[in-house]
């Protein structure tokens, strides 16, 4: 989660039940963070104790297919209702659209008419099967209500104009895939409190379960056990062999200030930090790479437009937190986040300070951040190129992954990526550099040697829908009755 924390100090291994206030001290945002994961992680072990893997009542999340017919192309439906996956609660249910007032007779408009953004939220839908024009109906034969197609579903942006999106023409497995988002006032505008003022940051972010129903396409030997192949796929997804260390090192030649940083701390910068390190593009050691920043990737920047030159909503607060020549960017919208989009970071080249506009060092992609709808915004990320001998090279404005030896941040920072590492985009691991004891937080063992550490997200769920075959879909939720029924 790319917040603006002072670091992050939940624990799983430790067992803790709750954070307990004690009289005179400060609050500090990582221990109302570190209740809030508690109590969520209590909540999602009780129902994962209870239900199992995955499950859940009724009708939600049950497939049916439409095949491609008219001109219309292959969805599905998705029925509305609940669904846990790990203990995790997931939502499929769809808002009613509310009417507009008709400004002519002071009556409700048409129910159809949404807020004008609404179209720029969801990438454009194919028509739905005719089970989801009326809404779809339980096994009971009740109405139930409003449904998401594969199309439009929420958070998955599928693209009718890409081929990728598209459904299988052979038999597939749909399945469910499942994890938590940050969302801050950038993505949600309405989260910000507007008495505040524009000078004052936003407050408070959200965690957000984000789900999307997907196709996995199986070989001709997994046909006969699609559930257990989609198993094994699942198991080699989870499976995370990168893994990271990081440490601080006085720098050879450094500035033996006393009034900036003690003259034998290892972590030189003049600032409290939180670090994170993520990976950029996956793959093997030679083809991945790695971005990181001083400020956990919360320096975020709001467009209202785009091109070579973007215009920027507002400028950073300070300083710290705003964009300079050299800086390295990467332009996101709602729709190549939830898609999981990668491209070049792009640097910046000029900066317009009266203009809030920033010029690249190239045009960014022309599927991200073109819809004011699905709320652009650049992220800094805080690697440079440096000409030095033996520096990082930078691919695409990422980091390359080098293995087995400790490679420079910045201030005596360092990072080691263990050999043999498998990387995936968007794996991160996130530590803290503290000004006082002139060192990073890291776990070392009793020798003081940091130890390796798997990614500590993105955490992904998974769950099988349906099996789709023939035109059929076969169900493979695991379905119960509540207690009271």
């Amino acid at each position: 989660m790319h917040g603006d924390f002072s670091r992050l100090t939940y624990r799983p291994q430790e067992h803790y039940a709750a954070v307990v206030s004690q009289q005179g001290r400060v609050l500090l945002d990582a221990e109302s963070n570190e209740q809030a994961q508690l109590g969520l992680s209590a909540d999602r072990s009780l129902a994962a104790d209870l239900i199992g893997r995955h499950g859940g009542p009724g009708d939600g999340f049950r497939i049916e297919y439409g095949a491609e017919s008219e001109g219309e192309k292959a969805s599905l439906t998705i029925a509305p209702g609940r669904y846990y996956v790990d203990g995790i609660a997931v939502d499929a249910t769809r808002p009613e659209p509310l009417p507009a007032v008709d400004e002519c007779g002071g009556r409700p408009a048409d129910a159809g008419h949404a807020h004008p953004d609404a179209a720029a939220k969801k990438p454009v839908a194919a028509k739905k099967p005719a089970s989801a024009k009326a809404g779809a109906r339980a096994v009971d034969g009740t109405e139930a209500g409003p449904v998401w197609t594969y199309w439009d579903q929420p958070y998955a942006y599928r693209d009718v104009e890409r081929d990728d999106d598209e459904l299988p023409s052979g038999p597939f497995l749909a399945y469910l895939r499942v994890h938590d988002r940050l969302v801050t006032a950038v993505q949600d505008p309405l989260l910000r409190e507007t008495a505040l003022g524009a000078a004052l940051p936003d407050t408070t972010a959200r965690v957000r379960v984000d789900w999307e129903v997907l196709p996995l396409e199986l070989g001709e030997d997994q046909r006969c056990d699609p559930a257990g192949a989609f198993d094994a796929w699942v198991a080699a997804q989870q499976d995370r062999t990168c893994r990271l260390a990081a440490r601080a090192e006085r720098p050879a030649r450094v500035e033996n200030d006393p009034c900036l940083v003690a003259p034998d701390a290892r972590y030189r910068g003049p600032e409290n930090q939180l670090y994170r390190v993520e990976i950029h593009r996956g793959g093997e050691v030679g083809e991945a790479s790695y971005k990181w920043s001083r400020e956990n990737g919360s320096v975020v920047l709001p467009l209202t437009a785009i091109g070579e030159w973007v215009t920027l909503e507002a400028l950073g607060r300070d300083d710290k937190l705003d964009l300079d020549v050299g800086d390295f960017v990467e332009v996101c919208d709602d729709a190549s986040v939830g898609r999981g989009e990668i491209f070049d970071l792009l640097q910046v080249v000029e900066v317009d300070l009266a203009g809030r506009r920033v010029r690249l060092s190239a045009e960014p992609d022309g599927t991200v951040g073109r819809q004011p709808g699905r709320h652009p915004y650049l992220r800094r990320w805080d690697q440079l190129e440096s000409r030095r001998r033996g520096a990082p090279r930078l691919e695409g404005g990422a980091v390359k992954v080098v293995e087995g030896e400790w490679i420079d941040l910045e201030d005596g920072v360092q990072v080691y990526f263990a050999p043999c590492g498998r990387y995936v985009s968007g794996d991160y691991w996130t530590f803290a550099a503290r000004t006082v004891t002139g060192a990073v937080e890291w776990p070392t063992d009793a020798g003081g040697r940091p130890l390796l550490a798997r990614p500590a997200g993105v955490a992904y769920h998974y769950a099988p829908l349906a099996w789709i075959n023939d035109g059929q879909a076969q169900d493979l939720r695991k379905v119960f009755g509540q207690l009271t029924a």
